[in-house]
């Protein structure tokens, strides 16, 4: 009998890149829709490229629909009311603003609010001065046409004459002391390397401001090939897709391979999808997987990550964006994961 496979790739694409928008990204959906509405992250400008460090993209959040959770068309904007006056009094004169970024939905259970969180890309206009300026942010409503912005829940904190930023927020349960210790992706220096580093977010209330933790996952410290120098916590998959025991729960990471520096240029390696072991009690990170899941046999060099919707028993769909272009589904196997598993 044949072992039981992990995943399987989608053929097409969930959401293909239109005549406004050339690159899409970072695809969030609403549960109470059945998943059949969300946000997206669409690129209205790219300069430079995706392989070399460096590149800058300016984005913009936008509405999408769909009849399955294998094809969403893009409607309209999406409108957070007070956005302009917020990103008004976060930045200034030192800093060009380039849109919000990877939104992430999460429903409050008890109250039934949404809250949207996202990245807030503040790019300083001197880089010798001082560094970017990236934020969590966050905003709250009834609905996805009704959101507010708020405060962030995160902001980038100077550190050691560097700043270090957070975005890409992994939501996880509620503790035994009533806090969630959420997962985001941070970052640090170490001599010429910039890491994207896992810290972890101390949340006693999800819409107000949260506190800085420790940081749970450095690249530099654990020397695995395809996580050596970017890592950024992807969704936590349900108890009810796979089940680990108590207060641990599996998640999928997001990493990148060491850099290839030649001279003054940083060329980046391959972005793929792997697993880990997060123990959401204690907030520690307890395994991740020696080599990747998923590559896209599409991908020059990125497949990242953003969505998971559980669809039937040990049987869920994956979505994630390849070379931050367009958004591919893959359908996740609990059976054929189990087995990768420690």
């Amino acid at each position: 009998m044949a072992e039981p496979q992990p995943f399987v790739q989608h053929e097409g694409k969930v959401i293909d890149p239109d005549r406004k928008f050339k690159h899409v990204m970072a695809l969030t959906l609403d549960p109470t829709k059945q998943n059949r509405e969300g946000i997206l992250r669409c690129i209205v400008n790219r300069t430079g490229d995706v392989q070399v460090h460096g590149y800058i993209d300016q984005s913009k959040l936008y509405k999408i629909k769909g009849d399955s959770l294998e094809r969403f068309e893009i409607t309209e904007p999406l409108m957070l009311r007070g956005q302009d006056s917020l990103i008004e009094s976060l930045g200034g004169e030192e800093w060009n603003f380039i849109g919000l970024e990877d939104p992430d939905i999460w429903i409050d259970g008890r109250t039934g609010l949404m809250h949207l969180y996202f990245t807030i890309a503040l790019l300083a206009k001197d880089t010798e001065k001082r560094p970017n300026n990236i934020s969590l942010g966050h905003a709250v409503g009834k609905n996805i046409d009704s959101l507010v912005m708020t405060e962030p829940v995160l902001k980038a904190i100077a550190h050691n004459k560097e700043r270090h930023h957070a975005k890409e927020v992994s939501i996880a349960p509620v503790n035994r002391d009533g806090v969630r210790f959420n997962l985001f992706e941070s970052s640090d220096h170490v001599g010429r390397v910039s890491y994207s580093t896992v810290r972890v977010a101390i949340a006693k209330d999800m819409g107000m401001p949260w506190e800085y933790g420790e940081t749970v996952f450095h690249p530099a410290e654990h020397h695995i090939t395809w996580i050596a120098e970017h890592a950024s916590p992807g969704p936590l998959l349900p108890r009810s897709f796979i089940d680990l025991g108590p207060d641990k729960l599996l998640g999928v990471m997001n990493g990148r391979e060491a850099s290839v520096r030649e001279g003054d240029k940083v060329y980046y390696k391959t972005f793929s999808i792997g697993l880990f072991i997060y123990d959401y009690e204690r907030g520690k990170i307890e395994w991740v997987s020696p080599e990747p899941l998923i590559r896209d046999t599409e991908a020059k060099t990125i497949t990242f990550a953003s969505q998971f919707v559980e669809t039937g028993p040990g049987e869920g769909i994956l979505y994630a964006h390849v070379d931050d272009s367009f958004v591919r589904a893959y359908t996740l196997y609990a059976e054929g994961i189990r087995a990768l598993l420690p």
